[in-house]
């Protein structure tokens, strides 16, 4: 694949003064290398932060480091199979009336390397007026490493690019649809398959793949409001997925597969999407969910994977922030939760040894 080369991260002195995270990155910020070493990643005042695992299941962390994007706004990421990490944004290129925004991309290829150049990816539209209504964008990579770059359009539908098999990207593609808000879910599955949600006016757009890196074919709209920004994707199946989302007129969690009805599992969640990891609990296939309420609190909850309809009950996790939180499983196969504190430092907390999903006393890292 044609690929950047590596940036640096600037001079001692500089790191010395790195600046506190201000944002979460959308999409799973917390994310497992093929070292097995977990990262996090997070906003911060011209860049992006990092924390990294010094080996594989902790406790011990390093950072966070400072990587400069200058002019770099709504930060997204994607991991592939293969262990890269694709970070997205909008930058604006010009200034004033006429400034053009673009997006950029960036990727870390290895747990611990810095990312490369942001290079740019383009507007679906050549106009200034039109491209200044594109929105953040959002990202999946299927099973053979092709990266999608998807972003809701002037006209409230969804363009998307992809890479060739090269490495180089292709045209931008009109995906149709109208509508759309703000906030697309992505996700690719095993098969490699991707599937995209979009909040809508009164329903939400879907869009899925029929083959691993086939064309993506609009599917009919799901009679339902998703919060805008609020939706996740997991895969809970062979080549199934699970959306949930925050209701926009209750306010509560819902999840829907395709094909079956919607299933509340209640809560009060507040702005920002909801966190996903599917793991063994006790032997059992479960899916752990986590969010921030509406007072700030992180609470997390459990349930047999496909089995929301049984009942699902959300827990305190005794931390609170003003960010979404993000759910990965370390390289022992542990739930590990992290929050972007207060003062905008990172805090993660592991499940323990013992039965169920108990999380041990978050720490600071």
């Amino acid at each position: 694949m044609a690929r950047s080369r590596v940036a640096g991260t600037g001079s001692p002195s500089e790191l010395s003064a790195v600046p506190a995270a201000h944002a979460v990155l959308d999409g799973r910020w917390l994310v497992r290398g093929r070292d097995g070493r977990l990262t996090a990643y997070a906003g911060a005042a011209g860049g992006l932060l990092r924390w990294t695992e010094t080996r594989p299941g902790g406790p011990e962390w390093t950072g966070p480091e400072f990587f400069p994007a200058p002019g770099v706004e709504d930060l997204s990421l994607v991991q592939g199979a293969d262990g890269y990490v694709h970070f997205f944004g909008r930058r604006l290129k010009g200034q004033g009336q006429g400034a053009f925004p673009k997006v950029v991309h960036a990727i870390q290829y290895q747990t611990g390397r810095p990312p490369t150049e942001w290079r740019s990816v383009g507007n679906p539209h050549g106009r200034v007026e039109r491209a200044v209504h594109m929105g953040s964008p959002v990202a999946a990579v299927s099973a053979s490493g092709t990266v999608y770059v998807l972003v809701r359009n002037a006209g409230g539908g969804v363009c998307m690019r992809r890479e060739d098999k090269r490495g180089a990207w292709l045209p931008w593609e009109d995906l149709r649809g109208g509508g759309g808000q703000d906030g697309l879910a992505a996700a690719a599955l095993q098969s490699g398959r991707i599937e995209v949600l979009v909040t809508g006016n009164g329903c939400a757009l879907h869009w899925s793949q029929t083959s691993n890196d086939g064309d993506m074919e609009r599917r009919p709209n799901l009679q339902v409001s998703p919060a805008p920004g609020s939706a996740t994707v997991l895969e809970t199946g062979p080549d199934r997925v699970t959306f949930y989302w925050t209701d926009l007129a209750t306010g509560t969690v819902q999840a829907y597969r395709p094909g079956g009805w919607v299933i509340p599992m209640g809560s009060s969640p507040a702005e920002g999407r909801h966190a996903v990891a599917r793991t063994l609990i006790d032997g059992y296939d479960c899916t752990v969910l986590a969010h921030r309420a509406v007072d700030g609190s992180v609470v997390l909850a459990a349930c047999g994977t496909e089995s929301e309809h049984a009942g699902v009950w959300w827990s305190l996790t005794g931390e609170s922030s003003t960010h979404q939180p993000a759910l990965a499983l370390d390289a022992r196969g542990r739930v590990v939760l992290a929050v972007i504190g207060a003062a905008g430092e990172l805090r993660i907390a592991r499940q323990g040894q013992g039965p169920g999903l108990a999380l041990e006393q978050a720490v600071a890292v």
